[in-house]
């Protein structure tokens, strides 16, 4: 399963998630600037460069509701966790959802939970390990 995932999706995801993360730590952005700034500027260099620049900039900016996360609840680990999450979910669920953003939002909602769901069980069974 994973490797039917296309690396350039995976990467756009990475590069959205993370950034708008860094980003919105920033004294003069928060997470709704960051993700828009971002997403901008991504579609202009996606536009300029690449062919199938739709997809790449519907990648981008559905991968910026990742980095939107609460810096406090979660690290770069859970980030980037959610940010390869959030491609599967896009390769996999989009296309039986109507409408692009109630699906990239239910993408990066899922990939979100699971990924702080994955962690929060992770800690616990590590301190129950003797």
């Amino acid at each position: 399963m994973l490797s039917s995932i296309s690396i350039d999706l995976l990467l756009i995801s990475l590069l959205g998630a993370i950034s708008t993360y860094l980003l919105a730590k920033r004294n003069r952005f928060n997470a709704i600037r960051a993700s828009s700034c971002l997403s901008i500027l991504a579609h202009g260099i996606f536009y300029l460069f690449v062919l199938n620049a739709e997809l790449y900039s519907l990648v981008f900016f559905g991968s910026t509701f990742v980095g939107m996360s609460a810096p406090i609840r979660f690290g770069l680990e859970s980030i980037c966790l959610s940010a390869v999450l959030f491609t599967l979910f896009f390769e996999y669920l989009i296309p039986y959802l109507t409408g692009f953003g109630g699906a990239l939002g239910i993408s990066a909602f899922l990939s979100v939970c699971i990924s702080h769901i994955s962690f929060i069980l992770l800690t616990k069974i590590k301190r129950l390990a003797p």
